[in-house]
C-alpha cells in the first residue's frame, strides 16, 4: 500500500495583542538560552508541534518540536523549510510571520550604498562576443585590476566588483578601500592579510545578520577557482546579488552582469567580505 503524500501547508498566521519578537540575528540551536527559545517554545505548543516545556532552554524535546514544525509547515514564500531542528530567520518567518524577519536592504555606508547604486546601472552589461571575456565594458573592468584584455581570456567577476568601488569612491572624491586583484581567491587571502573584514561561512550560517549590503559573497569553486559578486539584499537567509561574469542559467560559463535572486548564505562556502 501506497503511503500518502503529506503537503507542508502554508507558514501560519500569527494572531496576539502582543508583537511577536524579530528574529534575534543568531540561528536558535540546541543549548541556546533566552526569550527567543522561549518564545518559539510557546509558539510551537500553541500550534500543535509539542507539548514542550516552556523554560527557554533549547533541549532535545524542543530540537524534536521543530523539526515536526518543519516537517508540517511552508517558509513564508511557500517553499519546504529545511528539517534541521534548529531555528534560523526563515524557520523563525514560518513561525511568526516575515514581518519578524526584516529584508535588509540598506548598505552600512555611503560609499557602499553608491557601490550598489553604481553596479545596479550596469546590469544587462553583456559580453561582445558572448562567451568571450571580452567586450568593451568588459575591457574597462579588467584593466581596472591592471590586466590587458587583448593578453588572453580572464574570468571578469572580481574585476566587475573592483570597477564598481572605483567608480563609487571617484564620484564621491573618496579613497578607495577595495582590493585591487582579479582572482577570487587571492582576493579573499589578502583580505586577511590586509585585516579586511572576513565573514567566514560558519559565521554567516550561525549569524546571517552579520551579512550586510554591500558586502561581496566568495564561492570557491575548486581547482583553484572562485566567484563574487556584490549582497544588494539581505532577506533572512536570501539573498539578491549583482554579479559580473555570470548568468541567469546556472551554467559555468557567464556573459555578462545580471542580478540574482536565488543565491542563500549557506551555499556560499568560502565567506563575505565587507569593507
Amino acid at each position: 500500500m501506497t503511503s500518502p503524500t503529506v503537503t507542508p501547508t502554508p507558514a501560519p498566521s500569527v494572531s496576539s495583542t502582543k508583537a511577536p519578537m524579530t528574529f534575534p540575528g543568531t540561528v536558535l540551536t540546541p543549548g541556546s538560552k533566552g526569550s527567543a527559545v522561549l518564545a518559539v517554545q510557546q509558539r510551537l505548543n500553541k500550534l500543535g508541534c509539542g507539548p514542550v516545556l516552556e523554560d527557554g532552554t533549547f533541549g532535545a524535546e524542543t530540537q524534536d518540536a521543530v523539526e515536526l514544525f518543519q516537517t508540517r509547515f511552508q517558509d513564508t514564500s511557500g517553499a519546504p523549510l529545511k528539517i534541521d531542528g534548529t531555528v534560523g530567520p526563515m524557520t523563525w518567518a514560518a513561525l511568526f510571520g516575515a514581518a519578524t524577519t526584516p529584508t535588509n536592504a540598506t548598505a552600512p555606508s555611503q560609499l557602499l550604498a553608491a557601490v550598489l547604486q553604481f553596479a545596479s546601472g550596469e546590469v544587462g552589461m553583456m559580453e561582445d562576443p558572448l562567451e568571450s571575456n571580452r567586450g568593451p565594458r568588459i575591457d574597462q573592468y579588467l584593466r581596472a585590476v591592471g590586466l590587458d584584455p587583448a593578453a588572453g581570456s580572464f574570468p571578469w567577476c572580481a574585476a566587475f566588483v573592483y570597477f564598481c568601488f572605483q567608480q563609487a569612491a571617484n564620484t564621491l572624491n573618496v579613497p578607495n578601500p577595495a582590493i585591487r586583484e582579479a582572482g577570487v581567491l587571492d582576493l579573499w587571502n589578502k583580505a586577511g592579510s590586509q585585516s579586511v573584514r572576513r565573514i567566514a561561512a560558519p559565521e554567516a550560517a550561525a549569524t546571517p545578520s552579520v551579512v550586510q549590503p554591500g558586502g561581496l559573497f566568495v564561492i570557491t569553486t575548486g581547482s583553484g577557482n572562485g566567484h563574487t559578486g556584490l549582497g544588494e539584499q539581505v532577506a533572512g537567509v536570501r539573498l539578491t546579488t549583482i554579479e559580473g561574469n555570470t548568468n541567469l542559467g546556472g551554467s559555468r560559463e557567464g556573459i555578462g552582469v545580471f542580478r540574482r535572486t536565488g543565491r542563500t548564505i549557506a551555499p556560499i562556502n568560502r565567506g563575505f567580505i565587507q569593507y
